[in-house]
């Protein structure tokens, strides 16, 4: 082998390789089987039965009859846009046009590659029948130093595909859902980036791995087998990362890039066939690495509650942590659904004024309380009343903040019943 393979060719290599692989083929076939679960959902919650029609025989194998539970019905919508007509409307931009799908897909197929999914590989272990002797290797797309960074700017890359989509289409309705998608980015970005601050902050690193293993460093030494998951610490800013997130993945209740109801289809309106099942796979694979990121931040990432895993094992720990961290996720790819089919749609005005009023003023608060708890090297447990205080505040001082005109205002039509006409 020539001398810059080998040198090129490392253990770590070889694992970030494999684990993009695998990890990559898991989440495009988990984006199929996520539109099937939120149907389901969405009909256990409407007291549906849902698909359960669309088998895996495909009307020819011996089992026609036996319907898998509806298991085949992601590979019958996928079919479906494959060959439904690739339409492109008079007047649009054809170039951004075709870019935009591309563009909201490839910063979701990127972000999830610094997550750590499986812990660490310890030396002596077997990997592809190659012994570890030298190193122990992360299960990790790309153990990068600035992992936390680098998700943080994949994600806000992402908007430029729904904000080009609905520029390029030269519909007003589309228009009208890339400037809200715009604005609606811009202002959950913040308490996003001042949330993950604050968690920088407590565990003094921006290393994804080094803020997974600061969670599962025991309470006490009383009890060994007890981690220090995030959410324990912050529940109040878990509960507004968890916010943003749905915010930065346009879902409901903050789906107001797309608003059936006032804007048609809003920035994918104009778009079919594979363009317009482009930016689902691009907000599902976004769903996907949402859940992971909050999974990393505040559930402990590969992190087995009640059990005392190695830092670095063997191939069967690596599973098992895999499988762990792969439970979180779809618990919390669930809640999003969840949450999808039971609350109401934000007016846009309530969506800013959240961000604005509530969001962005709680997080500051409580940036400062964990800066002095920091600098003063206080219990990471003083961050519960961090949050009381911040809560608190808001409470008490949020209803007088400049709240700017009133909108939403009801526009008197003279002569009608509510606006009876003037006497002279």
């Amino acid at each position: 082998m020539p001398e810059f393979l080998s040198n090129l060719i490392t253990p770590q290599f070889v694992a970030s390789l494999i684990t993009l692989f695998v990890v990559g083929n898991i989440i495009l076939m988990s984006v199929a089987y996520c539109i099937l679960l939120e149907r389901k959902i969405a009909s256990w919650i409407q007291n549906r039965i849902g698909p359960n029609r669309t088998g895996l025989g495909l009307g020819i194998f011996p089992w026609k009859n036996f319907h898998f539970w509806g298991l085949g019905q992601p590979m019958a919508d996928g079919m479906k846009f494959v060959f439904k007509e690739d339409f492109n409307p008079t007047g649009v931009d054809l170039k951004l046009f075709r870019l935009a799908p591309v563009l909201a897909v490839v910063p979701a197929l990127l972000a999830w590659a610094v997550i750590p999914w499986g812990g660490y590989l310890a030396a002596g272990s077997e990997l592809l029948g190659y012994t570890l002797t030298e190193t122990t290797v992360a299960i990790q797309g790309a153990p990068l130093n600035i992992g936390i960074i680098y998700i943080l700017a994949m994600g806000s890359l992402a908007v430029y595909g729904v904000v080009i989509g609905g520029y390029a289409s030269n519909n007003k309705y589309s228009f009208l859902g890339g400037l809200r998608a715009t604005a609606q980015m811009i202002s959950y970005e913040i308490p996003m980036a001042t949330a993950i601050l604050i968690v920088v902050l407590m565990v003094g690193s921006i290393r994804p791995d080094m803020i997974i293993l600061w969670q599962t460093t025991p309470t006490t030494e009383a009890a060994p087998w007890l981690s220090s998951w995030l959410i324990f610490y912050h529940p109040l800013l878990a509960i507004i990362f968890f916010t943003c997130i749905l915010a930065e993945c346009n879902r409901a209740p903050f789906d107001l890039a797309e608003a059936e109801q006032e804007l048609v289809g809003g920035f994918h309106t104009e778009y079919s066939s594979m363009k317009f099942a482009s930016f689902f796979l691009g907000e599902y694979i976004h769903m996907i690495t949402g859940s992971a990121f909050f999974a990393l931040l505040f559930l402990g990432g590969w992190d087995i509650p009640f059990v005392k895993e190695p830092v670095a094992g063997g191939l069967g720990w690596v599973v098992l942590k895999f499988a762990a961290y792969a439970f979180k996720v779809f618990l919390i790819i669930a809640v999003m659904m969840w949450i999808r089919w039971t609350l109401p749609r934000f007016r846009f005005d309530q969506l800013m004024r959240l961000a604005w009023r509530g969001l962005i003023p709680v997080t500051l608060l409580m940036l400062v309380g964990t800066g002095l708890m920091v600098f003063f090297k206080a219990s990471p447990w003083w961050a519960l009343v961090v949050n009381g205080v911040a809560l608190a505040a808001m409470i008490v001082v949020g209803p007088k903040l400049p709240s700017g005109p009133p909108v939403n205002r009801r526009v008197g039509l003279e002569g009608s019943r509510f606006s009876p006409p003037k006497t002279v």
